[in-house]
Formats: structure tokens, C-alpha cells, sequence
């Protein structure tokens, strides 16, 4: 399939800028593969299409405030560093997008905070935006890391326009968030509520957690209408024994097995045994997928509405049939489906 089959036009209202008042009330529609059919609901009756020893796979990453603003030194100007990923704590050196990046050369110094106690040096340019920095603070390694999460600012996507608030750190984190260093919800997620995760645990369904770091890769556009030449950014991620225990159980039994978002798939789909299991693993994924894929683990999909030419499209195309989604979509924006992080969800069955 080409990069072009994966366009559509999706009119501005759609776009979600704010979440459902309650998470589990967002809309839900349910696509069977086997029937060809397609559902309206609500996502906590989601419920209603699992049954005790089903499991659900979940990606426990935790978003950190990634934005942070600086000010170059002698000329004052305001530059936002985008935080992607530590590469050595020790030295305090991390990844970074900057902006405006004309601006930032190596051995610029950039300072921090009202009280200028925290200052980074550029010591390597990586992409046209993406600089190494070397953070300098005068303290500890836990002290330096509230010190950046006091100056950082939850990294809302792009397409939403308005000023981050106060509410967006808990709205755009998942209740089940643990472990730190996603620049980004796995958005799927967010529309679980305590109150539906304890309905769900009373009903008998397993909850297999795993982690996918997610990196600003995943939103990266594809540009190249050959999707076979597309490269996908290293995210790293983690899939424990019990985790893969409890996968591997469900597959025997032939349960069904639900991948909650595109990250837990990736995550999955990135540790298959010869013999078509999981396997514990800790580590880096680029896999990319795209039609035609063959699934080994998950036998259903919880996903948000996507971008259009996204990886993200070109998976749950993969998953369901391209035809298929086709439809679903265009369906979406006639019933006035809300797309992108904040917005309604879809269940693959």
C-alpha cells in the first residue's frame, strides 16, 4: 500500500482540545471483522465485549513534563527545549528538540527557572531541531530530576492549540501510569476511569502490563509514499515475566487478548517467539506496521481516530482491513466522532 491511500479530510471541529468530562463516557465505536459491521456506544461499555480470563495489555508509561522554556545567555531570547530522551545520568546529558534551533550552536549556554539555578550547555548537534544538551546543577541526581519536573510543563500535542492548564497534568496522564519517560500518552488509555477498571477487575479480566516509552517518533508523518522505505524512531520498551505469563495463558486458551492503543500492540508485536508466544524482553523497538501484517498476539484493538498518513492509521488499517477502516472513518466524521488524543475511541474486535 502507498502513503497516499492513507489520506482523508477531517473538518477542524473534530479536533478534540478538551477531553470528555468523564473519561469512560467518551464515544466508543466497535468495528467486528467478522461481521463487517459497526457499532455506537460508550466507552465503558466496552465491558460488554469481554469475558472473565480475558486479558487486556496495557502500557503503564508515564508521561514527565517534557517542555521546558530557557534563555539563551547574553541575548535573553526565549528558546523552548522539548526534553526527548536521558542518554547518561551521570553527566546529565539528554536529547532535545529546540526552537527557533537557528538560534542554538554548540557551547550556547541556556538558563532556567526565575532563579537561574539550572543552566544547560549544547554540545552536539543531532538533527536540524535536535540538539545534546548537558544540564549543570548544583545538587544531587533526585534533586536535579524535581528540578526539571518543577520547570516542566505537560507536552501537550501540537495540533491543540490553546494554553496548557493546570488540569491538562492529570488529563493527560492514564490512571494506570508508572513508570516515567513517555513525551506522550499512550492516548488510548486515558479513557479508562478507576470506576471501569474495578468493573472490569469484578468481571474476571486480567491486566497484563507493559511499557512503551513513547517518543516523539511515533507522530513523526511519513513522507515517503513507499511505506517499506519509512524508518521508525527507537522507543524503548519493557515486557516482564508476568506479563508475558499472563499473554502466553490467554493465547493457549484462546481467549481474547486486547491490546489497549497502538503502543502496547507495537510492544507486543515486537517480542514473538518462532512458535508465536511472547517473550520477556527489555530494550529498543522500531518496528513499523503496516498493511499487509500478520498479527501473532492480540486478537482485538482499543485505538483513538488518527491522523491522516500516520503510522498510527497504517497500523489499525493493518489490523482491521484498510477497506474496513475506510468506512469506519468516514462514518466517524458524519456521526461527528471527536479525533486525536483527546478525543473518541474505537474497539476492534
Amino acid at each position: 500500500m502507498k502513503l497516499s491511500h492513507f489520506h482523508f479530510d477531517l473538518p477542524e471541529e473534530l479536533l478534540a482540545e478538551y477531553p470528555s468530562e468523564h473519561r469512560d463516557e467518551a464515544r466508543l465505536m466497535v468495528l467486528n471483522r467478522k461481521d463487517q459491521t459497526i457499532e455506537h456506544k460508550l466507552f465503558k461499555d466496552l465491558i460488554d465485549y469481554f469475558e472473565e480470563d480475558d486479558v487486556m495489555v496495557l502500557n503503564n508509561t508515564k508521561v514527565f513534563p517534557a517542555r521546558l522554556f530557557g534563555n539563551k545567555e547574553k541575548t535573553g531570547a526565549r528558546i523552548e527545549v522539548f526534553l526527548l530522551r536521558e542518554l547518561n545520568p551521570e553527566q546529565r546529558l539528554w536529547d532535545v528538540l529546540v526552537d527557533p534551533a537557528r538560534k542554538i550552536r554548540i557551547g550556547n549556554k541556556l538558563y532556567f527557572g526565575e532563579d537561574e539555578t539550572l543552566v544547560a550547555e549544547v554540545i552536539d548537534n543531532t538533527t536540524s531541531r535536535g540538539r545534546t544538551l548537558r544540564f549543570l546543577y548544583d545538587g544531587s541526581y533526585s534533586e536535579f530530576r524535581r528540578k526539571l519536573t518543577a520547570l516542566g510543563q505537560t507536552p501537550l500535542p501540537k495540533y491543540i492549540k490553546r494554553d496548557v492548564e493546570p488540569e491538562d497534568e492529570e488529563r493527560y496522564q492514564t490512571i494506570f501510569a508508572k513508570n516515567e519517560g513517555a513525551v506522550a500518552a499512550p492516548t488510548a488509555g486515558l479513557h479508562f476511569s478507576k470506576h471501569l477498571l474495578k468493573r472490569l477487575e469484578i468481571k474476571g479480566i486480567n491486566f497484563a502490563e507493559v511499557t512503551l516509552h513513547v517518543g516523539l517518533g511515533t507522530f513523526n508523518p511519513v513522507e515517503v509514499e513507499d511505506l517499506s522505505k519509512h524508518k521508525m524512531d527507537s522507543e524503548e520498551i519493557i515486557i516482564n515475566k508476568i506479563a508475558s505469563d499472563t499473554i502466553n495463558s490467554a493465547l493457549k486458551e484462546k481467549r481474547r487478548i486486547c491490546a489497549i492503543g497502538t503502543t502496547a500492540m507495537r510492544t507486543i508485536e515486537s517480542s514473538v517467539s518462532s512458535s508465536g508466544t511472547l517473550n520477556e524482553y527489555e530494550g529498543w523497538t522500531n518496528k513499523f506496521i503496516f498493511p499487509p501484517y500478520e498479527f501473532s498476539i492480540a486478537n482485538s484493538m482499543v485505538t483513538n481516530f488518527h491522523t491522516p498518513k500516520s503510522t498510527l492509521l497504517m497500523m489499525v488499517s493493518a489490523f482491521a482491513g484498510h477497506d474496513f477502516i475506510k468506512r469506519a472513518y468516514q462514518e466517524a466524521i458524519k456521526e461527528g466522532y471527536k479525533f486525536y488524543s483527546y478525543g473518541d475511541a474505537m474497539l476492534i474486535i
